[in-house]
């Protein structure tokens, strides 16, 4: 079974690891909350309790990629950023000297046997961080667990002057580029032994979602023409077959060959596409799409994990708290500066506040059609929930103010651009963390 297929799942697709994971996920977090203090005791307890990745955990190359390995390189930017943008800047005062970016680039080398092992440039969906790959592992996967790795893994390149890292994700995002179909559109479980597409149905949901967002993103952050290019036949294909020809409100989810609708479902990760439009210059499309979620949060106080567009009914009811709706509406917000949508602000954390608060933390919705809670907070609550809320209401945050090209990952870790390459070194460039370049095994 592809461990995308059930990609919503957190109990199939659990990302615990042994390794501090919600710590690491929220260092971020903290910087752009302004709270200087957490920042800084955050990063040294990162330090303290997490020495290395030489730990024994099977995981999913995906999930720790994007929550741990973007975790880690967001926050160093941010405290070795000599404009000190987020004013969390730690390196001046000799409390940080470059070891989260020392534990990046440990975490990275031991993801890379997932991309070894592999007859192609797709990587294993997971391997054991102490133990490398092992032979048993599935070879399905599916088109955002391909593609969702070139901003963390080129990030880390440009930093340690290793290309291995980026030379691995980019020939990643080819390989699944070259598999698409002739109208330009990707299925959801490939398999890379048999280099093919084993499930073909596509949309802008689970198994497919980030993909597009990490083509645009990689185009912002990187300056490369070629990710670009490839967005926007993507994002034409989409508007195309999958979107809605009526009234704009809906992507449906579709076979990547024939565009004839595959099902009559949306599933809460694809609430996210109307934030990618606003990015992509398409304010008045998200408008039109962000309708749909803003009606069903309205209805359950929550976005159910897949709603029957058909049936007008859940078709799976748990609600894990996650972010996408919200980060629609903060990109809506920052793009058009109507007040409707801090009114959605202030409902949803409403909402989250009587519905799914604790007495110490936040928990998930076992079912939108009862006030039933599950004793689980997952990691992007904090990473990605609560920060678009809280830059949603927050006008005058020093990101608000930025005209770079900055870019949230799909964990919504903050990346800065980075620091100039300068003779006489720098903290975001320490010299422990720079190596010669390494070959791919399976390199061209």
């Amino acid at each position: 079974m592809s461990i995308c297929a059930n990609r919503g799942n957190i109990n199939v697709n659990d990302v615990m690891g042994d390794y501090l994971l919600t710590l690491v996920d929220t260092l971020d977090t903290l910087a752009v909350f302004g709270d200087m203090k957490g920042f800084q005791r955050a990063v040294k307890n990162t330090i303290k309790f997490l020495p290395s990745f030489d730990i024994d955990s099977h995981v999913q190359v995906f999930e720790v990629t994007i929550r741990m390995l973007g975790g880690l390189l967001s926050a160093h930017i941010i405290a070795t950023d000599e404009k000190n943008t987020l004013g969390m800047r730690l390196d001046l005062n000799g409390t940080y000297n470059g070891e989260l970016l020392h534990l990046a680039r440990d975490l990275g080398y031991r993801l890379l046997p997932a991309f070894e092992a592999s007859p192609n440039a797709v990587p294993y969906p997971r391997t054991n961080l102490k133990n490398g790959f092992s032979s048993s592992e599935t070879s399905n996967t599916c088109a955002a667990g391909i593609g969702t790795l070139l901003l963390e893994f080129g990030t880390l390149s440009r930093l340690t002057n290793e290309t291995i890292f980026e030379d691995i994700a980019r020939s990643a995002l080819n390989d699944v580029w070259a598999a698409r179909s002739k109208k330009n559109l990707f299925g959801n479980d490939f398999d890379l032994k048999q280099q093919r597409w084993v499930g073909t149905t596509t949309g802008v949901g689970a198994g497919v979602d980030s993909l597009f967002e990490y083509m645009l993103k990689s185009y912002v952050y990187f300056g490369d023409e070629q990710y670009l290019g490839m967005f926007e036949s993507s994002y034409a294909a989409l508007l195309q077959y999958s979107r809605d020809t009526v009234g704009g409100y809906a992507f449906f989810n579709i076979d990547m060959r024939s565009a004839e609708i595959a099902s009559s479902w949306v599933d809460s990760l694809s609430a996210f596409i109307p934030g990618m439009m606003v990015l992509a210059g398409d304010v008045g499309g998200a408008e039109s799409a962000y309708m749909l979620y803003y009606h069903i949060w309205r209805r359950f106080r929550a976005i159910p994990e897949r709603f029957n567009l058909f049936l007008r009914e859940p078709d799976l009811l748990f609600y894990p708290l996650r972010p996408e709706f919200i980060e629609s509406t903060y990109f809506l917000y920052r793009a058009t500066g109507d007040p409707f949508y801090l009114d959605v602000g202030e409902m949803v954390l409403e909402d989250i506040n009587q519905l799914q608060r604790t007495a110490c933390g936040y928990a998930s919705r076992h079912s939108v059609s009862t006030l039933e809670l599950e004793e689980r907070m997952e990691s992007f609550f904090l990473s990605e929930t609560m920060k678009y809320l809280y830059l949603l209401f927050d006008d005058e945050n020093p990101l608000h103010s930025l005209d770079n090209n900055y870019v949230f990952t799909t964990e919504a870790h903050v990346l800065l651009p980075l620091s100039p390459v300068r003779k006489a070194g720098s903290a975001q460039y320490p010299r422990g963390s720079s190596f010669s370049s390494r070959k791919l095994i399976h390199s061209e």
